[in-house]
C-alpha cells in the first residue's frame, strides 16, 4: 500500500507541474493538502477496512502518522509548482473538492 500512497503523491506533484494554480502560494498550499488529503485516505481506508475489526483502529493511527508525514514532505514541491503554474480553474476545483473522486475530476 505504501506504493499506492507514494503514487498519490507523485501524482499530486505531476499534476501541479502540469498547471495547478498560479502565485497565491496560501491558495496553492491549500489546494495541494486537500487534494493530497483525499486522494491518500480513499486509498488508506480502503485498506483500514479490509483488515480486521480488531487491528482498525491501530492500522487508522498508523496510516494517520504516516500521512502527515508523507504530506509534510511533498507538500512544499507542490506549492512551489504550483505558485509557478498558472491554472485557476484547477487550484480551486482542488481547493472544494469534498471527495478523492471530485479532486481527479479537477484533473481531467
Amino acid at each position: 500500500m505504501r506504493r499506492a500512497c507514494a503514487r498519490t503523491l507523485l501524482a499530486l506533484v505531476a499534476i501541479t507541474s502540469l498547471g495547478a494554480c498560479k502565485g497565491d502560494r496560501q491558495k496553492c498550499e491549500t489546494a495541494c493538502r486537500n487534494y493530497g488529503t483525499l486522494l491518500y485516505w480513499e486509498i488508506s481506508d480502503k485498506e483500514i477496512q479490509k483488515a480486521p475489526a480488531d487491528k482498525q483502529v491501530s492500522l487508522r493511527k498508523r496510516k494517520l502518522a504516516e500521512f502527515s508525514s508523507q504530506l509534510e514532505n511533498g507538500v512544499d514541491v507542490c506549492i512551489n509548482q504550483c505558485s509557478s503554474a498558472n491554472n485557476d480553474k484547477m487550484m480551486n476545483c482542488m481547493i472544494d473538492a469534498k471527495t478523492a473522486a471530485d479532486a481527479k475530476k479537477c484533473t481531467d
